[in-house]
């Protein structure tokens, strides 16, 4: 029904506009026709004055409506009959009616097909028009020099209300309305439309639109003012910037503010690296190193090796992980930074107010400051486990026996990492989970894939399981869980609390200083990493919304290029502020089980969840060569793309180093290139990359053209006749 109704609107208009121009009505609203029929309008409208009213706002209304040309000679008709008070108000309604039809066609015709097609590429646009959008209409408006036909069309097309588009415009247009009304009036004395605005007088109105844009600048400078409104402004600042945290997103902020020879000093309480060197990326990887390692004996036979039995000494394993964080160490230390010109101060960070920050007793003045303080394990509220002392990302490094039994709780990166490494090590491994599914936040066949091999090690998964509470009873412990509506006792030696992670916010000074939090947690920010308070940047794990070391580096830019910059940038117009604003278009990451799990943008349910169209592709590497012959012919590559077109929307690699395959799909997603590219490209062969390869083929043989190969068949048929 919807369908019919909008061909027969199209039918419509396509005939009204083929009318207009095949029967020439164009000569009807043309300047000089109305300066030859000057004289007939007024005395028409001196004899008829509704009916001309009424005829006019018709005609107007269509005219707009239908986006032909003949508007301003329109307004100034209504100025040489009406006279400037009652010509301003029929224009006015005219000019916003005949807009507002426009308007409405665009969105009835055109807004579901755009908004679908283009849903990606318009989401930033529309969620910029929901919050703002009625004041750059306004702005646009106010400036003849815009198509006022291509605003109402384009503005249909967007996320904003029709009432307040309907309201805005009637103001906005009013200006313009004034001058070519009042125009009208003196018709005699006009030759042309070019007479109506002089350059001058368009550039006062191009000007008249910036108001709006200078203005909301200057409202926010007043807000920036009311944050800071009571704090004491130092004369003189012992900093540019103060970082508060020396992990990824803190060394990253620092080291950007020295390179600009900016006085920049970075405070830690504990030590440098963060959580990524001390008790997160480095170790983890380090103790899955030793563990694949175990598993590869194990598995020597299957390489044509004889083996004795493994034995693993953890002692040893846990030495290795220590070592490693001390070779990588160098790059985080103190004098690393030091020589790279960040001064490195060692101690807790205390914030008294937006200028100034207490360390060891001293209060440092900066004009700006950025949080970098991450984030820490989450331990639930479960009854009983303060009678023992769980582990977490950040303790079980310091274990010196290998558990034998070992529960972790939770079913996400961190948690199957380590199940999958102290299983190949030697614990028995209970995983549990709350959701349906471990690794959550992946599609369901990656989930399956993960599963099946971790069962396949041995490792007891219990999903649907809800940790109830600890029960301790001499040197027993367990873990009490409701499944189904049943409770179940699974005894430990030791359990992994692996459920999450929560922003650092407390304990140095936020609270007390008023810095707005977000619902989740984290510290409140807008695009720019900018707190409630305009000189207090964020980045990183304690602002979210991902917690990876590359994200955390990555705002770090956007926010120690904010932070060094304003009030300056404050004043750089919408259009051109992009690049100060964080990017979050091309996400990666990996979770780095046995085979790794490596995702770039969309996954096939966060499209779903977002209602964005996609089409699948997938490539089995059981068939891939190298994969055979390293035994590691398991996983997939799992493409997503727009419909209809070779352009890559996501991107999942299940399988044998995918963490290193990802990155050709994360360099065709940031630099606009699709699977055709990919596909056309040379890799080396044997290697795990010509899985990429290969899918892009898979995607290119889903839409090969049969008709076009059956004349081929008839040709080469005739060829050899």
């Amino acid at each position: 029904m919807k369908n019919a109704a909008k061909i027969l609107i199209l039918l419509i208009i396509v005939g009204a506009i083929g009318a207009f121009f095949a029967f020439d009505l164009g000569q009807y609203l043309s300047f000089e026709f109305l300066k030859s029929k000057q004289q007939d309008f007024q005395d028409y409208y001196t004899q008829n004055e509704l009916l001309t009213v009424g005829v006019y706002l018709i005609v107007y209304v269509a005219v707009t409506g239908l986006s032909l040309p003949g508007a301003a000679v329109m307004t100034l008709a209504g100025g040489l009959m009406f006279g400037l008070v009652t010509g301003t108000i029929v224009v006015s309604f005219a000019s916003t009616l005949g807009a507002t039809l426009s308007f409405l066609v665009s969105r009835f015709l055109l807004k579901d097909y755009v908004q679908s097609k283009f849903k990606s590429q318009l989401k930033s646009i529309n969620e910029g028009i929901e919050k703002e959008g009625a004041f750059y209409l306004f702005s646009l408006r106010l400036i003849p020099l815009f198509p006022f036909f291509a605003i109402n069309l384009i503005m249909g097309l967007m996320p904003i209300r029709t009432w307040q588009f309907f309201v805005v415009s009637q103001i906005g247009m009013l200006p313009g309305t004034i001058a070519y009304v009042n125009a009208g009036t003196s018709l005699g004395t006009i030759d042309s439309l070019s007479g109506i605005l002089s350059v001058q007088v368009l550039i006062s109105f191009a000007v008249l639109g910036i108001i709006p844009i200078l203005s909301k600048k200057i409202v926010d400078t007043m807000r920036d003012y009311k944050a800071l409104k009571g704090h004491k402004k130092p004369g003189q600042f012992d900093y540019n910037v103060l970082v508060i945290g020396a992990g990824a997103a803190g060394l990253v902020s620092s080291y950007i503010a020295a390179t600009l020879k900016a006085k920049v000093g970075l405070i830690e309480k504990y030590k440098m690296g963060g959580d990524c060197l001390n008790t997160g990326c480095v170790p983890s990887k380090a103790i899955i190193k030793s563990a694949k390692v175990a598993n590869l004996i194990n598995k020597s036979k299957a390489y044509g090796l004889e083996t004795g039995e493994l034995k693993v000494d953890f002692e040893a394993v846990m030495g290795r992980v220590h070592n490693v964080i001390a070779k990588v160490e160098p790059h985080d230390s103190v004098e690393r930074y030091s020589q790279l010109g960040v001064e490195c101060i060692q101690g807790a960070a205390r914030i008294k107010s937006p200028y100034e920050i207490e360390v060891n007793g001293e209060t440092l003045t900066t004009r700006a400051i950025i949080v970098a303080t991450g984030a820490s394990p989450f331990v639930p509220p479960i009854e009983g486990l303060e009678k023992i002392k769980p582990l977490t990302s950040e303790n079980i490094w310091n274990l010196k026996q290998l558990p034998k039994r070992l529960i972790v709780l939770g079913g996400g990166p961190i948690g199957s990492e380590l199940a999958q490494s102290f299983a190949r090590l030697g614990s028995h491994v209970t995983q549990v989970e709350r959701g349906s599914r471990i690794m959550g936040r992946e599609d369901k066949d990656v989930s399956a894939e993960i599963q099946r091999r971790f069962e396949s090690e041995g490792i007891d998964i219990k999903t649907n399981h809800l940790a109830k509470r600890v029960v301790v009873e001499g040197e027993r412990k367990a873990l009490v869980c409701e499944n189904d509506g049943s409770d179940i006792e699974i005894e430990f030696d030791e359990i992994l609390i692996a459920v999450g992670r929560k922003a650092n916010t407390k304990g140095f000074g936020l609270e007390e200083l008023g810095v707005e939090l977000s619902p989740q947690g984290t510290i409140a920010h807008n695009e720019f990493m900018a707190t409630n308070f305009p000189n207090i940047f964020v980045c990183g794990d304690v602002a979210g919304p991902y917690q990876f070391t590359h994200t955390a580096a990555h705002q770090a830019y956007y926010a120690i290029v904010n932070a060094l910059f304003r009030p300056f940038t404050n004043f750089v117009p919408a259009p051109f502020n992009k690049s100060l604003k964080a990017d979050y278009s091309v996400i990666p990451w990996a979770t780095y089980t046995d085979p790794e799990v490596a995702t770039v943008g969309l996954t096939e349910t966060a499209a779903k969840q977002a209602e964005i169209e996609y089409e699948v592709t997938k490539y089995g590497i059981d068939d891939l060569d190298r994969a055979i012959a390293e035994s590691e012919d398991h996983g997939f590559v799992k493409v997503l793309t727009k419909p209809g077109t070779d352009q890559i929307l996501g991107a999942t690699i299940v399988g044998f180093n995918a963490s290193d395959m990802i990155g050709e799909y994360i360099a065709a997603m940031k630099n606009g290139f699709g699977l055709g590219k990919i596909m056309g490209t040379v890799h080396i062969y044997p290697t795990m990359s010509e899985a990429n390869k290969y899918a892009a083929g898979e995607w290119k043989k889903a839409r090969k053209p049969e008709a076009a190969l059956a004349r081929l068949q008839k040709f080469f048929a005739w060829r050899r006749a």
